[in-house]
């Protein structure tokens, strides 16, 4: 291509049709599906090992359980309960919560708190880096809480053991902080897999809470980890469902309404109980006391309250078993729901180490069975079962207080086997999640992320940037220089051009038409004592080109990777050749045309269009034709 003279202005290529020198460029790739094998196998191996943790935490409960109410050192399933303590109750969750502060102060505060929201803010805030030390003292900490009567279930502990183990297994390896992430879901899920054997529920738990994302490379790990786990779960606990109880049949619509108005009363109760708990927690950290005695304070809140309830020390999943089998008298079930939520809030409010789940399990369905008797007091004709009535109130309760509302569903079928209750469950779940979302702003998972100033994404829609393709944008024309022209001829070409509409750099193309890579105005105008130097001796960019199919997310992230604004654009069937080039304005302006149209508001039909008033008026024609041929 010969160059004109330099007051003709600068030579382009018009047709944009140059080919690509392949040497210069980097291969257009998509997912890697090597390191995604690669990423599962691990996902599987971590599966394994933490459902071995799993049951070693819950044996370690059980030893301290038995050291700290009976005096025995023995593995037996006990409950505390069964203590004949008398008032020395009170001191028993005292010292395990001084101990807890102990442990906190001289080893990691990271310890303290639900379990769930610590593993969220450290994949939100740290690329799901957790510390060692956590993946020790998390386990002790709460077998310590736990077997001392701390009100909590062994299934938390273990989300944020299996998390952390992950987490430590993920920065020993050379792999990304999105890969990290993905094996910390798949560390805490399959945790919970292996308590519960609620693999279903793991996954979509990871989903909701963990992930903040919905793709293959996610679900695939994750999915095989919870399937590890629940194969831990039937070979290290024991088989069929976590809790037992009378079989439901499929409901009536009139029970089904009852169901749901139940979801909506618990979903109230789940926005009080998340506000009581974090307005506890403030009032905690305003005592004139160091932080490292609250727990101690907390546990003789727990070791009064078990003083007239024994039955709110400890795990108590025997306590959900026996509310969903109906058969509890409705002031047992009034004094364990009440004496459970003020024994767990005052402890987790302490800052000890503890969790959520079975504790809003156990209230819940406590909620649940005192409504569905109330109903069947009431309405008798509505067809209300109590065990079905205590099953909604359970998920309810925790679709409402995290708004996991897949999870809630799933995780009440397969805690308890009853697939008939699923149409129940979803009314409920969704009337308590709807409750939550305008009454709360944010969930008992991250009340305390936010005010800390760490912000939880809340939806996943699909990215605008990822459904235009480069194509549907890209506008015909552009402009390319050629290599051949000197830094003088070019310098003097923008010298003419307005400067709004010069980018910061430029797709440079030799005689042939061939892409040699970008240059930048500032390298064009930066000090150069040869003035008839050619323009390729200015490149130092050769960023990845994309093509006409690609996303813009994807041409997004080859422009960020080489600070440019412009990139060339490929053609689909013929790789070398260069299609148009594309700028970051009309990624932008793709991106605010989009989000206008997500945001207006317009009627697509109306009664008032004329195609409807003309077949109305046909209508009427033919009536009244009608009408005279009689």
């Amino acid at each position: 291509m010969n160059s004109p003279a330099p007051d003709t202005g600068i030579p382009v290529s018009p047709s944009l049709t140059p080919t690509l020198e392949a040497a210069h460029m980097r291969p257009h790739s998509g997912p890697n599906k090597t390191r995604l094998l690669l990423l599962s196998l691990l996902a599987v191996l971590v599966g394994a090992i933490i459902s071995g943790l799993g049951k070693l935490l819950v044996l370690l409960i059980h030893a301290v359980t038995n050291l700290a109410f009976f005096g025995e050192l023995s593995l037996a399933n006990r409950s505390p309960a069964d203590n004949t303590l008398g008032l020395w109750v009170l001191a028993v969750p005292a010292a395990g919560g001084l101990l807890v502060g102990l442990m906190a102060l001289y080893g990691a505060r990271g310890i303290r708190g639900h379990g769930i929201p610590e593993a969220m803010e450290q994949v939100l805030t740290n690329q799901s880096r957790i510390r060692p030390i956590i993946t020790v003292l998390k386990p002790l900490s709460a077998a310590i809480s736990i077997g001392t009567g701390g009100p909590f279930g062994a299934e938390g502990p273990v989300i944020a053991t299996g998390g952390a183990f992950a987490s430590n297994i993920g920065q020993l390896l050379r792999i990304t902080h999105t890969e990290r992430k993905i094996l910390l879901a798949a560390g805490a899920t399959a945790g919970m897999t292996a308590v519960f054997g609620t693999p279903l529920a793991g996954i979509f738990l990871a989903i909701e809470l963990l992930l903040f994302e919905f793709s293959p490379r996610s679900i695939i790990p994750v999915a095989l980890a919870c399937l590890t786990g629940a194969a831990g779960h039937h070979l290290l606990f024991e088989a069929g469902p976590e809790f037992a109880m009378p079989h439901v049949t499929t409901p009536s619509n009139m029970a089904l309404a009852s169901y749901s108005a139940i979801g909506l009363a618990v979903g109230l109760l789940a926005v009080g109980i998340t506000k009581g708990l974090h307005w506890l927690e403030e009032a905690f950290a305003r005592l004139p006391l160091p932080w490292v005695l609250h727990p101690a304070l907390g546990g003789l809140a727990v070791g009064a309250a078990a003083y007239v309830v024994p039955q709110v020390l400890g795990v108590g999943y025997y306590n959900i078993t026996g509310l969903l089998s109906g058969s509890w008298p409705m002031q047992t079930v009034l004094l364990l729901g009440t004496f459970k939520l003020v024994a767990w809030s005052l402890s987790l409010g302490s800052g000890t180490s503890g969790g959520t789940l079975a504790p809003l399990l156990t209230v819940g369905a406590a909620a649940g069975a005192l409504l569905g008797g109330l109903i069947m007091q009431v309405w008798p004709e509505a067809g209300v079962m109590l065990p079905l009535a205590a099953l909604v109130g359970m998920s309810a309760l925790f679709a409402g207080a995290s708004r996991a509302l897949l999870t809630s569903v799933v995780f009440g079928i397969e805690l308890t086997g009853q697939s008939y209750a699923l149409v129940a469950l979803l009314g409920a779940c969704t009337a308590a999640y709807v409750v939550s979302y305008f009454l709360m702003d944010h969930t008992i998972m991250t009340e305390s992320m936010a005010r800390r100033g760490v912000h939880t994404p809340y939806s996943y829609e699909p990215d605008a940037l990822e459904k235009l393709t480069v194509g549907q944008v890209l506008r015909p024309g552009g402009l390319t220089l050629s290599a051949e022209n000197t830094v003088g001829e070019v310098r003097q070409w923008l010298a003419k051009q307005e400067t709004s509409k010069i980018p910061t750099h430029f797709v440079v193309v030799d005689a042939e038409g061939r892409f040699q890579g970008l240059v930048s105005f500032v390298e064009i105008y930066a000090h150069q004592p040869n003035l008839s130097a050619p323009l390729h001796t200015l490149i130092r960019q050769h960023p990845t080109p994309v093509l006409a199919t690609d996303s813009l997310r994807t041409a997004i992230s080859h422009m960020a990777r080489a600070n440019v604004d412009v990139l060339p654009v490929l053609e689909a069937r013929n790789r070398l050749v260069v299609k148009g080039v594309l700028s970051y304005q009309e990624v932008l302006g793709a991106l605010r045309t989009r989000l206008h149209e997500e945001e207006a508001r317009e009627v697509s039909y109306s009664l008032r269009n004329k195609g409807i008033r003309i077949l109305l008026r046909g209508q009427q024609l033919l009536q009244v034709q009608k009408f005279r041929n009689r």
